[in-house]
């Protein structure tokens, strides 16, 4: 199922449209962004490396929130092809790296378009409970922040209410 991605009220959207397909198999998480308007307007990070880099979240990128039995996990997947995960044992406390086999970012761009597409790993605790986000910074250095629910007056995709989507 695709679904629309809301910018938080406190930042543009700057004609940009963004949704997500998201997909569960065991313990796969597939995902699908893609954003539609003048994506020529976006600041895409260069090609890197596929590596496990920290900070992806200060420029474009888009990320993925599991709830676990003890905490939730954080995908952060850069259109570069850096990557970061990490577990947390509560809101925003215990972070530690989560150990997962490097997932491989497939970007597409086209005239008012732009798609990444990954898989990445579950923990064996994962539950239903998704939150599906995304940090957008435009070329002038303006970041909108998009999620599937806005719960707090400012951006925070860590809130549990963000986890939003329920998946089999």
């Amino acid at each position: 199922m695709r679904l629309p991605l809301i910018p938080h009220p406190s930042s543009p959207p700057a004609g940009l449209t963004l949704e997500v397909e998201a997909r569960r198999a065991g313990r796969m998480l597939s995902l699908e962004y893609v954003v539609a308007g003048p994506v020529e307007m976006v600041r895409w990070p260069q090609a890197a490396a596929r590596a496990r880099t920290d900070e992806l979240w200060r420029t474009t990128c888009f990320e993925a929130f599991v709830r676990t039995a003890d905490g939730y996990v954080e995908y952060n997947l850069s259109p570069s092809g850096a990557w970061a995960a990490y577990r947390f044992d509560g809101y925003r406390e215990g972070m530690r790296a989560l150990e997962i086999t490097a997932p491989f970012i497939v970007t597409r761009m086209a005239p008012g378009r732009f798609g990444l597409t990954v898989d990445v790993d579950l923990p064996e605790d994962a539950t239903d409970a998704v939150g599906l986000t995304a940090v957008v910074e435009g070329v002038g250095g303006a970041i909108a922040y998009w999620a599937l629910a806005h719960p707090s007056d400012k951006p925070d995709f860590h809130h549990s209410d963000s986890f939003a989507l329920e998946l089999p």
